[in-house]
C-alpha cells in the first residue's frame, strides 16, 4: 500500500513561487509514475505533470509548461513540483498521485482514473 503525503501549499501573490513536496512510502519498486493534479472549486481534477520515478522522464501540461517543473529525489522518496510565475488561475487543491507501471505499458498517464494512490491534497491560493 503506497502512502503519499503532500506539503508546501499556501498563499502567494501572482508572479510568486511555491514548491510542493510529495513524500511516498510503501513502494515495492521504482516502477512508478508519479503525477500532480489540481482541482479548483466546481471543476474537474486536471493533470499538471508526471514523472517516471525510475528514469526521471517528465511530462507537463501545456497550461503549466515553462512555469512548473516536476522532479524527484530518490534518496528522500520525494517528488517535487516547483511552481514559478504563479497566476490566480493556478489556485486549486493540488494532489499527488502514484501508479505502478505494468510491464510493457507506457509510463505516461494523464488521466486521474489511471492512478491508484492519492495524497490528501494541499491548497495553493494565488492572489492577484
Amino acid at each position: 500500500q503506497v502512502q503519499l503525503v503532500e506539503s508546501g501549499g499556501g498563499l502567494v501573490q501572482a508572479g510568486g513561487s511555491l514548491r510542493l513536496s510529495c513524500t511516498a512510502s510503501g513502494r515495492t519498486s521504482n516502477r512508478y509514475t508519479m503525477g500532480w493534479f489540481r482541482q479548483a472549486p466546481g471543476k474537474e481534477r486536471d493533470f499538471v505533470a508526471a514523472i517516471n520515478w525510475s528514469s526521471g522522464d517528465t511530462y507537463h501540461a501545456d497550461s503549466v509548461k515553462g512555469r512548473f517543473t516536476i522532479s524527484r529525489d530518490n534518496a528522500k522518496n520525494t517528488v517535487y513540483l516547483q511552481m514559478n510565475s504563479l497566476k490566480p488561475e493556478d489556485t486549486a487543491v493540488y494532489y499527488c498521485a502514484a501508479d505502478e507501471i505494468a510491464p510493457g505499458s507506457s509510463w505516461l498517464k494523464w488521466r486521474s482514473s489511471r492512478y491508484d494512490y492519492w495524497g490528501q491534497g494541499t491548497q495553493v491560493t494565488v492572489s492577484s
